[in-house]
């Protein structure tokens, strides 16, 4: 049965929670008065869906139903977590949990994505506080994982457990703070950092741009993948963080910045940022400075998941999560094995439109990358100086693969002995086949630089799948050369 989550109030925030759950196969109810809500929220759920799929190897799930509703009793129906986003005023927030209450169902959970206020002060004028906690996310919600999870005393361990459960059941990471606090961790962080801006634009020693140019070409680009203290740790060098604060501890007591001290948003002040912003960025419209952040953020983020390290562990955790199982992947001997799924991405397509030449022999390794894990030849294999090489390829195109086409792949092994594994793969996009490879494989001793038999685990292995393969009609194009017509 498929999960159901309500979103109050659909703003930049809201929206981008509607597309986080919907994109991760929930349906998506949605109250929010504005008479444009409906607009809005398409506009971004449309760079979700071309954003969040490009972070992931496998098939995104199946897309949730999203659906409107005039009021808050209609919109909470059926649903496991109801996300508020409405207005930051205490009054708003409060009128709005009572009517959510009345309506949701028992267990149904309630996040609130309030940037400043408490849990505790969330909870104040309701019958049933138990429910309600803060999940405070970060724009874009789609893609952004980071969400602070603040509870009190009247939150069940059982709930927050569960709370945490759905929030990386759609890819997010719930940081469970110890204790509430007013701003709770990370917009606290964010705001040192903008008082200490504003001193600096005020007093004329940087623009708006060149402060921004100091946090993305510099530190930014250390933050995204360590962080504040491991930044540091390593600044410390060989010895570390203790000798790098006893280094640089006393800077503490030196007057480098203003952070106790508010510079006061005069309209003079206001009017200099909003102009030297506006000359910084006013060429591109914000759904192109949208647009141009999620495309840098992916190619950051996806950096990472190569390396498996930060943002990028957790996708992969969330890929093997989401990853449909496939024949084969199991160790099960399908005939022929379906080892691959994935959808088109738009960094896949070409200028004619359809999927570019070097994806399909992408797809096709990425595919004999599974059959190889499936016969043991992993990462320990390859570490112990073994694997196998690719020694000669042959691809036909026979289809066009497009934007948004969900793509598997079939594998038949034709024949192997102890040293080579003669294979044939074909891509469908649903039962029409777009293109296949046959390919030979040779396994291969790193070490000598030359060819040697598999070690006997992997061997069998391969046997097994042979023997399995061996009653399955051979492919009408195996053999073929290049240029070569098809046999009548």
């Amino acid at each position: 049965m498929t999960d159901t989550a309500a979103i109050i109030g659909g703003g930049v925030i809201g929206g981008g929670w509607a597309a986080r759950f919907l994109l991760n196969g929930w349906n998506v109810r949605v109250f929010d008065p504005d008479p444009h809500a409906e607009r809005k929220i398409g506009e971004v759920l449309a760079n979700a869906r071309l954003a969040l799929p490009q972070l992931y190897d496998v098939a995104m799930p199946a897309e949730g139903a999203l659906s409107f509703h005039p009021s808050i009793a209609e919109a909470v129906e059926g649903a496991t977590w109801v996300q508020e986003s409405v207005p930051e005023r205490l009054d708003i927030k409060h009128g709005t949990y009572r009517e959510i209450l009345s309506h949701a169902e028992r267990d149904a959970l309630v996040g609130s994505s309030a940037s400043g206020f408490k849990p505790s002060e969330l909870q104040e004028s309701v019958e049933r506080p138990g429910p309600i906690m803060v999940a405070h996310p970060f724009n874009p919600v789609y893609l952004l994982p980071l969400v602070e999870l603040v509870t009190t005393d009247a939150n069940s361990k059982e709930d927050i457990e569960r709370a945490e459960a759905i929030l990386r059941g759609i890819g997010m990471a719930p940081l469970h703070l110890l204790n509430e606090i007013d701003a709770h961790i990370a917009d606290r962080l964010l705001e040192a950092v903008w008082r200490e801006a504003l001193w600096l634009v005020r007093d004329d020693i940087a623009t708006t741009e060149e402060i921004d140019d100091a946090i993305r070409y510099g530190f930014g680009l250390r933050w995204a993948q360590m962080g504040l203290f491991e930044t540091y740790r390593i600044a410390g060098g060989e010895a570390g963080m203790k000798h790098f604060i006893a280094q640089f501890g006393p800077c503490l007591h030196w007057p480098w910045t203003k952070l106790t001290d508010v510079p006061e948003l005069t309209d003079e002040l206001i009017e200099k940022i909003a102009s030297q912003s506006d000359k910084q960025s006013g060429a591109l419209s914000i759904r192109q400075l949208e647009r141009l952040r999620d495309e840098n953020l992916i190619g950051i983020m996806r950096s990472l998941k190569d390396r498996d390290s930060a943002a990028g562990a957790l996708i992969n955790a969330h890929e093997r999560q989401i990853a449909r199982p496939l024949a084969g992947h199991d160790g099960e001997v399908a005939a022929p094995l379906c080892l691959w799924e994935a959808t088109v991405l738009p960094s896949w397509i070409d200028y004619n439109g359809h999927m570019t030449e070097y994806r399909y022999l992408q797809v096709f390794g990425d595919t004999t990358d599974a059959l190889l894990r499936m016969i043991g030849v992993n990462r320990d294999y390859v570490a112990g100086g073994h694997s196998y090489y690719t020694v000669e390829s042959h691809l036909m195109h026979l289809g066009e693969a497009k934007l948004g086409d969900r793509l598997t792949t079939t594998t038949q092994i034709l024949s192997s002995d102890e040293k080579r594994i003669h294979l044939f793969h074909t891509i469908l996009a649903g039962e029409q086949s777009v293109a296949t490879a046959e390919q030979m494989l040779l396994h291969v001793d790193n070490k000598e630089s030359r060819a040697c038999p598999a070690l006997p685990d992997v061997s069998a292995a391969i046997a097994k799948i042979t023997q399995k393969h061996a009653g399955m009609p051979r492919p009408d194009t195996a053999g073929r050369h290049t240029g070569q017509r098809r046999s009548a």
